[in-house]
């Protein structure tokens, strides 16, 4: 495989030291997003938040770590202990890979040395497909979690965060693929360089929408939490679990919302780039360790999109959810990346020229026609009434579905006759 100028030549220590510097960045992000997510949420819904432990309540997260630490581990009699203790390995590891390829900033020389390396721990021309990769494996650390567990509840919720997660990687991997044709590269800083003029995010602002809703999808964050609907399944797949192991999949779950949030900083919005052209102002904005500072600010912007859904959409219900990743965010994508190809097909063999342009139009003219007179409507809602199915032998009779489908907004009051008047004033009762 052929290698990324720039990369692969780093000594041994350079690397290591890069390895670190990400481990340490994850983790600080980590404790840091979830006393801004409990501060902002309070503020949002007129509560106060953590306060307490240091100025702010800014080591409340530290405690609440330390405290998952040191109580009882406990393991449920029907476990299958070997894979019930992997499970958040598995799950956690490929959360801190999957960053090993993004870019924080340009070529730099390190500190008190005169060694020279970029702000990036590798690249290769695969950088995005290795991302998906090892984003995929996570998923066996859930549904493996909440298997061995020897739950009902577990198995539920692991069988559901797992088809959520591949239906929206789907989606969401659907939405880069426009990227990848801009770009002409599948590598992170070829496609951060790319976007030196102009952000992805602006002239392909449709896929820049489906992955922000797959992205939510794709790391279970609130509206799209199903795999943990305490009303539902208690607990989700980490029910039976406790001390380290809980915070393993806790901290999976934060890291993977910041590498969903940093792919999308990379690909869309270019990456460590100084935002708003402040780099024709100031020469200095993309030099240095300077751009580390715009490259986290897009990351917190995104974090602060996650907790915003959080504290203000409910959650959906599980058929409506399937329903936007299958029906529409699939579908939306596909058509999006035909009209894109077609576009850059039509740039690269200068079809745009001006005796092309009014047959170009005419045919699109003519598909929109044909499109709105043969395109038949079916069945009206209306006409449709669900016939009820037969009564269960021995069992209770499942009554029917209402005409049209299940009924949307607000249930009909209900109202009790009495076969006998009653008063309203104490013993006049009939």
């Amino acid at each position: 495989m052929d290698t990324i100028a720039g990369f692969g030549t780093d000594p041994l220590w350079v690397v290591l030291l890069k390895a670190v510097m990400i481990f340490l960045i994850l983790v600080l992000l980590t404790l840091f997003n979830i006393w801004w997510e409990r501060r902002v949420v309070a503020r949002m819904q007129h509560r106060i938040g953590p306060n307490r432990n240091g100025p702010g309540g800014s080591l409340q997260s530290l405690a609440d770590g330390a405290k998952l630490m040191f109580k009882e581990d406990l393991t449920p009699k029907n476990a299958d202990k070997l894979v019930f203790t992997l499970a958040p390995i598995l799950s956690v590891i490929p959360a801190f890979v999957a960053f090993s390829v993004i870019p924080f900033g340009p070529e730099v020389t390190i500190p008190f040395t005169d060694t020279q390396t970029q702000l990036q721990l590798t690249d290769m021309p695969v950088a995005v497909l290795f991302v998906m990769a090892v984003a995929s494996i996570g998923i066996y650390g859930i549904v493996l979690g909440g298997w061995s567990s020897g739950s009902t509840y577990s198995l539920l919720g692991g069988l559901r965060s797992s088809a959520q997660m591949i239906s929206y990687e789907v989606a969401l991997g659907l939405a880069l693929i426009a990227v990848f044709l801009y770009a002409g590269s599948l590598s992170t800083s070829e496609i951060v360089a790319a976007q030196d003029d102009l952000w992805f995010g602006l002239i392909l602002l449709p896929s820049f929408v489906i992955y922000c809703i797959s992205m939510v999808g794709e790391v279970n964050r609130a509206p799209f939490d199903l795999p943990e609907a305490e009303g539902e399944l208690v607990g989700g797949f980490h029910t039976e679990y406790s001390s380290i192991k809980f915070a393993l999949f806790f901290l999976a779950e934060y890291i993977n919302m910041v590498t969903v949030s940093a792919l999308a900083v990379t690909l869309f919005l270019g990456g460590w780039d100084a935002p708003f052209w402040i780099d024709e102002v100031w020469a200095g904005a993309n030099e240095g360790y300077v751009p580390v500072i715009w490259f986290l600010g897009k990351v917190l912007v995104f974090i602060f999109f996650f907790i915003w859904l959080r504290g203000s959409l409910p959650r959906m219900r599980y058929d409506q959810f399937m329903d936007l990743g299958w029906k529409w965010l699939i579908p939306i994508s596909l058509g999006w990346i035909v009209a894109v190809a077609t576009l850059r097909l039509a740039r690269l063999e200068g079809w745009f020229s001006s005796d092309n342009v009014p047959i170009i139009i005419g045919v699109v003219l003519v598909a929109f026609l044909v499109l709105f007179f043969f395109t038949g409507d079916g069945d009206s809602e209306d006409e449709v009434v669900a016939e009820a199915p037969a009564a269960v032998p021995g069992g209770f009779p499942t009554p029917p579905m209402p005409a049209g489908g299940a009924v949307r907004g607000a249930a009909a009051p209900l109202s009790f006759e009495r076969s006998t008047p009653m008063s309203t004033v104490s013993g006049e009762d009939t």
